[in-house]
């Protein structure tokens, strides 16, 4: 069994602060995966993500991984975290979303889907059994069940059916976990994904099909795919109310920082989400004064750091005028630098929630914030 410590909750919201271990080490929650979808983090190398954005654990992908560089050559090297030469805990997605996101291409069946390879059209067909066996050859230290996960908008009907599918599914993951062992020494963990679609009888079911299970951790899958904001709050705070207290807790692909700041206060451990490094590369930068369009011609001249309050390897060697010229000469360096500091100030926020948390003035510090940090209109330069 997963060793998860509740240490504090916060006793104006359900915001906690845990410590959960694995055979690679520990990890402080509140906490943010970075994404590393093939075995590495878009522009960041693991230098950087261990010394300077001080990344506990990152997020891996069985459907990409599966796909490229291929369940043999893991296998050969000792695991994923082998290849890429990281000696932090791994995650990893079970590929359910990106299968999801085929949908053109899929065959949804009741023992399993059937896709076409996004590289070369090749036919593979994904049960939960194979997802368990591919994540024992990454060797991922928390894997993901097979599940699916529905658009926005999603009919009740659809949604009973695949509330439905991915209850059997989990079935079949647990079986296939428990019925198989871990392929280089250490103890690998499985998470069981919460779906529903909005609809709150069936992520009340889901839930509590899912939890009779007896997974090590649980997710709340299958938002933040087009939902309005308030929804997604509402039905995280409804969702969390089934879940495990002693287990952690997982909001998948969520995202900017107030919403990882809100899910806090709704009793969320772990995030993830692409949006730190694609905003990187697209010269967003996150700071704790608001979003820096750093294109904008206002920053030609100006030598300060990207954000003065930020002690990240690029704010305390660059200027904005700097990283603006990489960025207008269209340099490679400018998507290293400005990943390094996105991810840097996730990072910091929720180690800073965790000890607003332990110290008892989490809300008292989220909403005032909030309206500095937020992905609003408002916060936003145009470029």
């Amino acid at each position: 069994m997963l060793d998860f410590k509740l240490l504090h909750q916060d006793k104006s919201s359900k915001a906690r602060a845990g410590l959960l271990k694995t055979s690679h080490g520990l990890i402080e929650t509140p906490i943010f995966m970075p994404v590393g979808t093939q075995g590495t983090v878009k522009a960041v190398n693991q230098f950087y993500l261990k010394e300077d954005i001080n990344a506990q654990i990152i997020l891996g992908n069985t459907y990409h991984l599966y796909l490229r560089p291929g369940t043999e050559i893991l296998e050969e090297v000792g695991g994923l975290h082998k290849f890429m030469n990281w000696n932090l805990p791994i995650l990893t997605d079970s590929g359910g979303y990106q299968v999801f996101s085929l949908s053109e291409l899929r065959k949804l069946k009741k023992n399993g889907v059937e896709f076409s390879s996004h590289l070369d059209g090749s036919k593979h067909f994904f049960t939960p059994e194979k997802v368990v066996q591919i994540q024992r050859s990454i060797g991922s230290d928390i894997m993901m069940v097979l599940d699916e996960c529905t658009p926005y908008p999603c009919d009740y009907d659809y949604a009973v059916k695949s509330t439905n599918l991915t209850s059997a599914w989990g079935i079949l993951n647990k079986e296939a976990f428990v019925n198989s062992k871990p392929l280089y020494g250490y103890d690998q963990f499985q998470f069981g994904i919460i779906q529903g679609s909005t609809y709150k009888d069936l992520r009340e079911k889901s839930a509590k099909e899912l939890i009779e299970l007896e997974f090590d951790g649980y997710a709340i899958g299958g938002l933040a795919v087009g939902e309005p904001t308030d929804i997604m709050y509402d039905l995280v705070n409804f969702t969390t109310e089934f879940m495990p207290l002693n287990k952690p807790r997982y909001l998948m692909g969520v995202g900017r920082p107030e919403n990882i700041l809100n899910a806090i206060e709704r009793g969320i451990d772990m995030f993830d989400c692409v949006m730190p490094t694609r905003n990187a590369r697209n010269s967003y930068l996150f700071t704790s004064a608001g979003i820096v369009s750093i294109k904008n011609a206002k920053y030609k001249n100006d030598f300060t750091p990207i954000d003065v309050n930020c002690n990240c390897f690029t704010c305390k060697n660059f200027t904005r005028a700097y990283i603006r010229h990489l960025f207008v000469s269209k340099e490679i360096l400018a998507l290293e630098l400005a990943s390094i500091h996105n991810l840097h100030f996730y990072l910091w926020l929720v180690k800073e929630a965790r000890k607003q948390i332990l110290n008892g003035n989490f809300i008292n510090w989220k909403n005032e914030i909030i309206p500095r940090i937020s992905l609003t209109k408002n916060n936003m330069e145009k470029k």
